[in-house]
C-alpha cells in the first residue's frame, strides 16, 4: 500500500490531517535537517495507521516536502 504525504518540517505544533484514505499532511517539529524530520514524520504515521515504524519504507521524496512511504506488511 502506498501512502502520500505532505510534510511541513520544524512546525511549532505537531499536527496530522488525513485529506483521502491514502493521503496525509504532517506538520513536526523536527527540523529538515539530516533526515530528523523525515524519521519524526514516519513514526507519527506509524502511530496513526497502528502498525510499527519499520514496516513504513520511504520510497520517494527524501528530499522534498511531498513523500510516499510503503506498507509493508
Amino acid at each position: 500500500m502506498f501512502i502520500k504525504v505532505k510534510v511541513h518540517a520544524g512546525q511549532k505544533r505537531a499536527k496530522l490531517v488525513q485529506k483521502k484514505p491514502d493521503t496525509f499532511e504532517l506538520w513536526v517539529l523536527a527540523p529538515a535537517e539530516q533526515g530528523r524530520a523525515n524519521d519524526e514524520a514516519r513514526q507519527t504515521l506509524a502511530a496513526h495507521l497502528g502498525c510499527e515504524a519499520k514496516k513504513l519504507f520511504l520510497i520517494k521524496g527524501a528530499t522534498m516536502p511531498a513523500k510516499i512511504f510503503e506498507l509493508k506488511e
